[in-house]
């Protein structure tokens, strides 16, 4: 019998499975939808995340960075937001006397990091391009996944790390609250014709963000948020079309560029009533999504990884009782507690900023302005928002 079986290999499944095997633990994947190994020449992924430097420290002590660093990442020093002009507040590194803020990363190439760093691991198993037919959660002394093939695998704990729509979390009959907001997001991937900066920006209007985010060499990733049904109008379009809704949309400093490619998505947010229940552990977007506002969904989902190591790291995990009341204790209370704070904060921001309403547009530019000018509230926030702290294992 396994430790723990995990669902879900992307950048929060395979984490977590490093870290566990780190730590001496059995640890089986599962994942049916295994990433497209990694090729220079293939073009930009649409999904991108901005890790903060804490997560990348995470990666950097697990030693799956060295992987993804050798593919396509890009380091941003400066994070800027504003609504106008003498409305806007700057993010640096050297207000934190750190070298970056944190690096863009496309999702598929940090999973792939995490995986590569996996291999020939004794107490580690991967198994893939299999769909899960079954989960027994009816023995309190461990749990019993059916694959397809009348494969089998049995584990004392089961990690939910298969995303929003978590079939562990269905499973393990926990409710989950949440809403599908009014807004939408189309992301664009595009080459732009001069050199990439080390600084990402966040434009708000009253229709919703727009956010440039920059990548490897001279790509890089533009936000465009918008009402569903507008969104739907910028997808149909051909390619030369939405080059020039973007250039009307977005402010000049951004400057030309090739339109690679675009996809639309919607925007979610989403939170367990539970993330601990018998012998099942929810983790990550199974657990709780965001809205991407501020670019903190896996940022979350490492967090939980941090608190979830810093148990099983002194913990006999085959003693269910006492690990469960640890994990409910340590675990599940302090991080719902603070990703629900971290929600309510990007939805108080979503609410203030997307909107025209004179009174409101005038106390968020003050807001922005106050801010501008005020180094120790700006380093609290962006201390915050990197969730700094020192990994042990």
């Amino acid at each position: 019998m396994k430790d723990f079986c995990i669902m879900g290999s992307g950048m929060v499944g395979a984490t977590l499975a490093l870290g566990l095997v780190s730590q001496g633990h059995s640890v089986v994947l599962i994942e049916p939808d295994m990433p497209v190994a990694f090729s220079p020449d293939q073009p930009p992924d649409l999904r991108v995340s901005a890790l903060s430097v804490a997560s990348v420290d995470l990666l950097k002590a697990l030693g799956a960075w060295h992987f993804i660093e050798q593919t396509r990442v890009r380091a941003y020093q400066q994070l800027s937001v504003w609504e106008a002009e003498n409305a806007r507040i700057d993010f640096t590194a050297d207000l934190l006397s750190l070298p970056e803020l944190g690096y863009f990363v496309e999702n598929r190439l940090l999973q792939l990091g995490c995986l590569q760093a996996l291999e020939g691991k004794e107490n580690f198993e991967i198994v893939s391009s299999k769909q899960v037919s079954a989960i027994d959660l009816s023995s309190k002394q461990g749990v019993k996944i059916q694959l397809e093939h009348d494969q089998k695998i049995e584990a004392h704990w089961l990690i939910g790390a298969d995303g929003a729509r978590s079939q562990v979390r269905h499973a393990a009959q926990i409710g989950n609250s949440g809403w599908q907001y009014e807004q939408q997001a189309l992301g664009v991937i595009v080459k732009m014709h001069t050199p990439q900066t080390t600084t990402t920006w966040q434009q708000f209007t009253p229709h919703g963000p727009r956010a440039y985010l920059p990548m490897y060499d001279d790509f890089a990733a533009l936000i465009w948020y918008d009402g569903a049904a507008r969104v739907k109008q910028l997808k149909a379009m051909s390619s030369e079309l939405l080059k020039q809704n973007i250039i009307a949309a977005f402010p000049d400093s951004l400057g030309d560029f090739d339109l690679v490619s675009a996809s639309a998505f919607p925007l979610t947010r989403s939170h367990a009533s539970q993330y601990v229940k018998g012998n099942v552990v929810l983790i990550g977007d199974a657990a709780h999504t965001i809205n991407p506002l501020a670019g903190q969904g896996v940022n979350l989902g490492f967090r939980d990884i941090e608190v979830f190591l810093a148990i099983t790291a002194v913990t006999d995990t085959s003693t269910h009782d006492v690990f469960r009341a640890r994990l409910q204790k340590e675990y599940e209370r302090p991080r719902r507690r603070d990703n629900l704070l971290m929600m309510s904060a990007m939805d108080g921001f979503y609410n203030l900023f997307s909107n025209d309403i004179l009174p409101l547009k005038l106390a968020r530019q003050s807001l922005l302005s106050l801010a501008q000018h005020i180094p120790v509230g700006k380093k609290q926030v962006l201390k915050y928002a990197l969730g700094l702290n020192e990994w042990k294992f």
